[in-house]
């Protein structure tokens, strides 16, 4: 098989629930556990941290991945959804997975995946623990998918679980409060495994409490025990209230919500210290260059200035709100919004907290859950917001940057599959 047959194996004849939506969908880990019987439990040998939360996960996860890099270990990082290459899923110290490995393992267990009709999703996070264990990594993260419980990913046994923050997304399968949100994240923590609470939210801190109580686990609430300050020079000071363990470094995540993201990952590598050798001087050095280090993207991305052009992955309710109070924080004449978003999201929540005085360029993102311009343009309309409808996001795109003066800002945002065809 070539690449491009595997790709099409994958991504054609199997589940993905970025394509299809709550169909693929799974109810229970069989699937991956079979899986991994067949690959002698790769998952067992190295050791992991896991991540769950509604929005943050792959920043904390590529910031941590920094720390622990530049202190000169090891690092696999799995990840999903992927923009442009399916091989951004499952990396180590940066390097995608090559092409050759990524064939060779669906050529060696097609026939098994045959058999056991396991989803895309299942595939890949069985082919990233196969990998981790294949390239003796000293630590893999592991983001969750979707949830935290019934997640593919959740039949590691990791030194650390973290949980970034709770926000209502993807409510068909996970539930509609944030309670039983809470609920299906909390899922990750493991017995007698410590946890990281990444943001205080104290309508569903019970849910975290009464969980780790039950699994006999020791709870950490990085928001209350540290902070990152200014300093005058530019520079970011984050300390651990009761410990001497202070950092200083530079960083171009300056938003409210990555600087949330920036205490959760700072705090849980202060809690690694038991099983790593971390120096801070290190730590800030990884930070200043996790772009180069982790092949980080999509986030707050700064394509150019002069029109300032951001590319970001906002796609819930929280993320479209932390992406909102970042804009606003910028200066500029006009906003140009190219904006798409999936058929199943609460478009009128989003809508509605979208700036009002933007001019707005409608587009469908090139996947079957794509809501289509006409929907999205007439919900739009009913939420004040005004724009035209555009062909593809790539054509959309087009339009906003000839229409931008030198002081405006363009924006693309609304899904990460959006941000996927204009990278």
């Amino acid at each position: 098989m070539t690449y491009k047959d595997v790709q099409e194996f994958l991504f054609s004849q199997l589940p993905m629930y970025q394509r299809q939506g709550i169909s693929a969908f799974k109810k229970n880990l069989d699937n991956i556990i079979a899986l991994c019987e067949l690959l002698d439990n790769p998952q067992d040998k190295f050791r992991s941290i896991h991540i769950a939360g509604t929005n943050g996960k792959g920043s904390t996860s590529h910031m941590i991945a920094a720390g622990l890099q530049a202190n000169g270990y090891r690092v696999g990082l799995y990840t999903s959804p992927h923009y442009k290459d399916y091989r951004e899923r499952i990396k180590i110290n940066g390097e995608l997975i090559s092409e050759e490995a990524v064939i060779s393992f669906v050529e060696d267990h097609k026939e098994d995946f045959i058999r056991i009709q396991p989803s895309f999703f299942e595939i890949t996070v069985a082919m990233a623990f196969a990998h981790f264990a294949n390239q003796n990594v000293d630590i893999a993260i592991i983001e969750t998918g979707l949830g935290g419980r019934l997640d593919s990913t959740n039949i590691i046994t990791p030194i650390l679980s973290i949980i970034t923050n709770i926000s209502l997304d993807h409510q068909a399968m996970l539930g509609n409060t944030l309670e039983q949100i809470a609920g299906e994240k909390a899922g990750i923590i493991k017995s007698k495994i410590p946890v990281v609470i990444g943001e205080y939210q104290d309508e569903i801190n019970h849910v975290f409490a009464r969980k780790t109580n039950e699994s006999e686990s020791e709870i950490y609430q990085a928001d209350l025990s540290s902070k990152i300050v200014q300093t005058n020079n530019g520079k970011y000071v984050f300390q651990i209230n009761e410990s001497d363990w202070k950092i200083d470094f530079k960083t171009t995540m300056t938003s409210p919500f990555q600087l949330k993201n920036l205490v959760t990952a700072l705090f849980s590598l202060w809690t690694l210290k038991e099983h790593f050798q971390l120096d801070p001087i290190k730590i800030a050095f990884g930070l200043e260059n996790i772009n180069r280090l982790t092949y980080y993207i999509g986030r707050w991305m700064i394509i150019q200035h002069e029109p300032l052009v951001i590319f970001d992955s906002a796609h819930n309710e929280a993320g479209i709100t932390h992406l909102v109070e970042e804009i606003e924080n910028n200066k500029y004449q006009k906003i140009h919004f190219v904006f798409g978003t999936a058929a199943d999201k609460d478009l009128d929540t989003i809508l509605s907290i979208l700036p009002k005085d933007a001019i707005y360029y409608f587009a469908k993102a090139d996947i079957p859950r794509g809501m289509t311009t006409d929907v999205l343009q007439d919900i739009a309309s009913q939420n004040g917001l005004k724009g035209l409808e555009y062909p593809s996001v790539a054509a959309a795109y087009r339009n906003a940057l000839s229409s931008a003066n030198k002081d405006d800002i363009v924006i693309v945002a609304g899904s990460i599959f959006v941000v996927a065809e204009v990278l």
